[in-house]
């Protein structure tokens, strides 16, 4: 039978926000992630990145460097708490009105949020249920990927998740519930959907 899931937004949400990250020593997690995330594994909930990085798609680094943070990701998560993802997804993708230049990575893609290719691949490798997943960002088109998906979307206010809600970053968005950092988004799920991991 099909499971729900957690989908996490990286940047602002899992490791603080620090545009692009060019050296891998420069991503580092937000407090309380870590033990967030464990706590989601422990509950056995499937924990699964879901994330836009344009980076090859405008020619500052290659693919491999976006695999290289996100070892680092894994490495910090594992190192402060024991805790691990279950999947992770990226799309390194960017449409030429939106500033792609490497002819490799610049297309328009379905990938791309808030389109909702990242959640659907998931869902078909994973057999998940995203009418009863939860998607955590902190960016409007984190919110409009989960509601376009069907899933419950959370916007927290670290990263930019501020600047969504006063509408001066990307546009207002509706979010099913705006937690302060993924913590209190994780608690508030968990009183939410407890038990449904592990239907």
């Amino acid at each position: 039978m099909s499971r729900p899931a957690v989908f996490m937004d990286r940047d602002g949400v899992l490791n603080v926000e620090a545009g692009y990250i060019h050296q891998v020593e420069n991503l580092n997690l937000i407090p309380g992630v870590a033990t967030a995330v464990r706590k989601l594994n422990d509950r056995g909930w499937f924990c699964c990145l879901v994330s836009n990085q344009s980076g090859p798609a405008r020619g500052y680094y290659p693919a491999s460097h976006v695999d290289a943070l996100h070892n680092r990701l894994c490495r910090l998560l594992d190192e402060a708490a024991g805790a691990h993802l279950d999947a992770l997804y990226y799309c390194p993708y960017l449409s030429p009105p939106e500033g792609g230049t490497n002819p490799e990575y610049t297309r328009w893609s379905t990938w791309r949020k808030p389109n909702t290719g990242m959640l659907v691949a998931a869902a078909w490798e994973h057999d998940l249920d995203i009418s009863r997943s939860f998607m955590i960002g902190d960016k409007a088109t984190d919110v409009d990927m989960a509601h376009n998906a069907g899933c419950t979307g959370i916007l927290v206010t670290t990263g930019f998740g501020e600047q969504v809600l006063s509408g001066s970053y990307q546009h207002h968005t509706q979010p099913d519930y705006i937690a302060a950092d993924l913590a209190a988004a994780v608690d508030w799920l968990l009183a939410q959907g407890e038990g449904l991991a592990k239907e």
